[in-house]
């Protein structure tokens, strides 16, 4: 808009003199013809003045500001006239056909310019406020863990990109100033050419206002700008050190969890090395794991929390919530400490569980910190109870506390006691019985008894034994249907069910061979046309048929 005018004021100019000089009728008080020279001179500065006016207006937001803000002033301008116009026409008792079209025209110019005034009414008063507002600084984050770096790294970012944006803002301003200044200069130089040119001058005063309006503007922004810059160098500087700080902490904590590490290696490697027992190396590596977790998390804990006291209270009151809501979880985590520092059954044992009278019998396969595992295996219980094995059980360890747990094979014992029952007859030799029974059991059992004999020495130290004897027993009992002899030997606590059903066969098949021994079951004797026999009579029937046999 600007270069066209410009342009048109410039053909104007130079066909008015070139018509005055032709018809040689030039005013006194004009300015004399331009020669040729000053003529091209003349057009360079209008050049100059178009290509200034054309960076000084595309995308500039403070001359955009700035016109808005005059064209508010020029229209409250023009709305306070109007009023004042409308004002007198209305006095007027009589108006012409003239007036009262130009009072109609005047309240629609008036209606009209309200609406604009209310569109440009943040133009009013101090239009650069905005601009000249320093982009909000938030609070800077505090620094406590590495996390908080990433923090502070974004929010550095953040304030670089606000400062880069305002300082872009401060420069255009800057520029804008500089930009009207060199107009006003070539403007001066082309009234030195046209001193009458009206239009020119009225440029010209245009300029000097908006500079006038934009000097104070940048002077306060400058200000503003100074003291925005050394707030964000301060922050800026903080923040570099609680970084650099923050690098070095978690570095030393790194470099000391690292330590623990390499220790904690090298002493799995010592242990799995020299330790040959694999249920105490389980044991073992549990317990370092557990201890290696405990002592970086209360690293890392001590490290990073700086009032000690306050995470000793919540901790207290956390400790406190979770006894009572979570009271089974804790017991369970109560119950592995005495599991593993107590040593009572340890990974590999064989223990039998009895929960709401249902038994449970297999091999400990893991120990964690709110529960056994526990593999089911072929049992004397799940021959005669549960008929199902093979299943995985997880029992929790505060069952320790509650319920009844029994270890097969606790404090190196690999064997456990079993017993044979049987019945035999009321007649019968009850202490032949007995002595192949005793006969057999031993004969199985005699290297578990060794074995339990040595395995019991080796306790005496730790506990109170009375009763060592390891050989077989056998016992002998007054049934309802006969007598009830009863064998018990030591076998191994893994393989019961074997050694059992070897036993059980020998015995049966040396009794079958015995003629005075004979098995008793609910049976009944019914005699009718006889006399019941007599024990005297009956022993000597069965000579009567030895000799018989003997003779055959």
């Amino acid at each position: 808009m600007r270069i066209r005018f410009l342009t048109l004021l410039l053909l104007l100019f130079l066909s008015v003199t070139g018509i005055q000089a032709a018809e040689g009728n030039q005013s006194v008080d004009a300015a004399p013809a331009p020669n040729p020279a000053q003529r091209m001179q003349l057009s360079s500065l209008t050049q100059r003045l178009s290509d200034l006016e054309k960076e000084s207006g595309d995308g500039n937001i403070w001359t955009k500001i700035y016109s808005s803000y005059r064209t508010y002033q020029e229209l409250k301008k023009r709305q306070d006239w109007l009023v004042g116009e409308i004002f007198r026409l209305k006095k007027k008792k009589k108006l012409s056909e003239e007036e009262a079209k130009r009072l109609e025209a005047y309240q629609q110019e008036r209606q009209t310019n309200v609406g604009k005034l209310q569109l440009l009414s943040e133009f009013q008063e101090d239009p650069f406020k905005k601009l000249l507002e320093p982009p909000k600084i938030e609070e800077p984050p505090t620094i406590g863990n590495p996390f908080g770096i990433i923090s502070a790294i974004s929010y550095l970012k953040k304030l670089q990109g606000d400062q880069q944006a305002y300082e872009e803002s401060f420069q255009t301003l800057q520029s804008t100033i500089r930009q009207l200044q060199e107009e006003r200069k070539v403007l001066n130089e082309m009234l030195h050419f046209q001193p009458a040119s009206r239009e020119l001058r009225e440029r010209l005063l245009q300029i000097d206002k908006e500079i006038e309006v934009l000097r104070p503007t940048y002077e306060i922004f400058k200000t503003t700008r100074d003291v925005y810059n050394k707030k964000i160098d301060e922050i800026r500087l903080k923040l570099n050190e609680e970084i650099k700080r923050e690098i070095e902490k978690a570095a030393t904590i790194g470099g000391i969890i690292l330590f623990l590490f390499i220790l904690f290696l090298i002493f799995k490697h010592l242990v799995r090395r020299y330790l040959s027992d694999k249920e105490s190396f389980y044991t073992i590596n549990k317990v370092s794991n557990f201890l290696f977790i405990t002592v970086t998390v209360l690293t890392l804990l001590f490290a990073y929390i700086e009032n000690v006291n306050y995470m000793v209270t919540i901790l207290g009151f956390a400790s406190a919530g979770i006894a009572i809501a979570m009271k089974d979880w804790f017991m369970s985590l109560m119950g592995w400490f005495v599991i593993v520092l107590g040593g009572s059954i340890h990974v590999g044992d064989r223990i039998k569980v009895v929960r709401n009278g249902t038994e449970y019998v297999g091999d400990v396969v893991d120990i964690s910190l709110l529960k056994m595992t526990i593999q089911e295996d072929i049992t004397l219980t799940t021959y005669m109870h549960n008929r199902r094995a093979g299943r995985i059980i997880f029992v929790p360890n505060n069952y320790v506390f509650t319920d009844m747990i029994a270890n097969y094979s606790h404090a190196g014992l690999k064997t456990v006691w079993d017993g044979i029952d049987f019945n035999i007859t009321f007649d019968s030799d009850a202490s032949r019985a007995a002595q192949i029974a005793k006969e057999v059991a031993k004969k199985y059992s005699k290297g578990y008894t060794d074995i339990t004999r040595k395995q019991l020495n080796k306790l005496r130290s730790s506990y109170h034994l009375k009763n060592t004897n390891v050989e077989p027993r056998v016992f002998s009992f007054i049934e309802e249907y006969g007598v009830r002899v009863s064998v018990w030997y030591l076998t191994n606590a893994f393989a019961t069910l074997t050694l059992r059903s070897t036993i059980s066969s020998e015995i049966l098949e040396r009794i079958k061979a015995e003629p005075a021994i004979a098995l008793a079951y609910p049976t009944q004797s019914m005699y009718l046309a006889r006399p019941i026999p007599s024990p005297a009579k009956r022993e000597e029937k069965i000579e009567e048929d030895e000799q018989k046999r003997g003779e055959a």
